[in-house]
């Protein structure tokens, strides 16, 4: 790659960069404490009331079309800044809508929906959804006691968290801060891992925070802004949400921290994007959300995540939660390709930045050419993968073996068997 080319790369990454970190989605759809009060209050008999600040996409247009003046589509690097591009003013487009359909209309673009098919494949989110429901009846039906008591303090786990992530970042770990007001029960920037102090945990959610906000959201976010280059790696736009949360999904489960709990949740918010797009206002949301919740406080938290953004009555939702089943099968299909075809080597770059998993062969690309540095910060399971590595072999022999016939026979046998559950 000639000088030339490379300061072009490095100069339309420095624009694109500039718009990107201009956004602040979450916080831009934050609403504020006295709307839940005052739902609660009526027992969640009248809608919500919440006005957002005003957001002029102009600035941001204005960057990105002088970015795109100097990129030349057909080529990798190019293709993928050009998508970075798209993805950046399309935000922003729809942060100026609001409230408003427009909101719905643009977001969707971004994250997908839930009956938007899988990139390469037929299956959508919601059939994904509803099969996780499907299951989770089925191991109802086999009364196991698999079930997570919440009893743990915000403060309990913020201590746990706190000593992990001095270990693994050191002088770079970030600093783990309890919240009154959070969405998620969680959220991480490279600085902080913020708690909601009302909120109640698991025995796995300390580990499984610790996996999904430290090791990924804080470690990729580390590594982009370690990047001397191509600093657009550094920035938390919309368009790597799908990958980083199907990356923080997948490293639950390659920890063994994530639990059927845990599934059912991220089903549960497909299933709540779809009634909101089929017209179900905040209280229908809520109160479906209530019957699946340990309190009122969460089901409320867990309806606003939905329909935040949109009209209050419904029908545009925020589709960001569909990423993350999206982003899962994705990730963890990269990741076993890149082992079937022998390139182990690619998988570090899914921690080099905040990227989406179809920018790999631009990153490559760039890193070949020096552009892109590898990653400082990589979860045990990439920094060892042998426990990864056993699992893709079972699951790649698994995804080409019938085992439907040795399973219908298992199945007759062990109907006639006695129940021990109660010996």
């Amino acid at each position: 790659m000639h000088d030339d080319e490379r300061e072009r790369i490095i100069a339309v990454s420095e624009l694109l960069h500039s718009a990107a970190a201009q956004l602040r989605v979450i916080s831009a759809l934050d609403w504020p404490a006295e709307a839940r009060e005052r739902f609660l209050a009526c027992d969640g008999a009248e809608l919500p009331e919440v006005e957002y600040e005003a957001f002029d996409p102009e600035p941001i247009v204005e960057i990105v079309r002088e970015a795109r003046r100097r990129i030349y589509p057909g080529l990798r690097v190019d293709n993928w800044l050009e998508e970075q591009a798209a993805v950046i003013e399309r935000s922003a487009l729809m942060l100026a809508g609001v409230g408003t359909e427009r909101f719905y209309a643009h977001n969707r673009l971004i994250y997908g929906t839930p009956t938007e098919p899988l990139r390469y494949d037929p299956s959508t989110p919601l059939d994904l959804a509803n099969r996780v429901h499907e299951v989770l009846v089925e191991l109802r039906a086999l009364d196991l006691d698999v079930n997570s008591v919440p009893d743990r303090s915000a403060e309990d786990v913020a201590a746990r968290l706190q000593s992990a992530v001095r270990e693994h970042f050191g002088d770079a770990a970030p600093e783990i801060v309890l919240v009154d007001e959070l969405s998620a029960k969680a959220r991480a920037s490279s600085t902080k891992i913020r708690l909601r102090r009302s909120a109640r945990f698991t025995d796995l959610d300390a580990a499984q925070l610790l996996n999904h906000e430290a090791f990924v959201h804080v470690a990729t976010a580390l590594n982009g802004q370690a990047q001397p280059h191509i600093r657009l790696l550094g920035d938390s736009h919309p368009g790597i949400t799908r990958t980083q949360e199907g990356l923080a999904v997948f490293a639950e489960l390659m920890s063994g921290t994530s639990d059927l709990d845990r599934l059912r949740r991220l089903a549960d918010r497909v299933v709540a994007i779809q009634m909101c797009i089929d017209g179900a206002d905040f209280i229908e949301l809520y109160r479906w959300f209530l019957d699946r919740s340990p309190s009122r406080e969460q089901a409320f938290e867990s309806a606003r995540r939905v329909i935040r953004g949109g009209p209050i009555t419904g029908g545009a939702p925020f589709c960001k939660d569909v990423s993350y089943l999206f982003g899962l099968l994705e990730v963890s299909s990269f990741v076993r390709a890149a082992f079937v075809m022998g390139r182990s080597d690619l998988v570090p770059l899914l921690f080099v930045g905040k990227l989406d998993v179809g920018a790999i062969g631009a990153l490559a690309e760039l890193s070949f050419e020096g552009l892109v540095v590898p990653p400082l910060f990589l979860p045990p399971w990439v920094a060892d993968p042998r426990s990864m590595l056993a699992f893709l072999t079972w699951s790649t022999f698994m995804a080409v073996t019938d085992s439907e016939a040795l399973t219908e026979s298992l199945r007759r046998v062990l109907a006639d068997l006695p129940s021990l559950a109660s010996a």
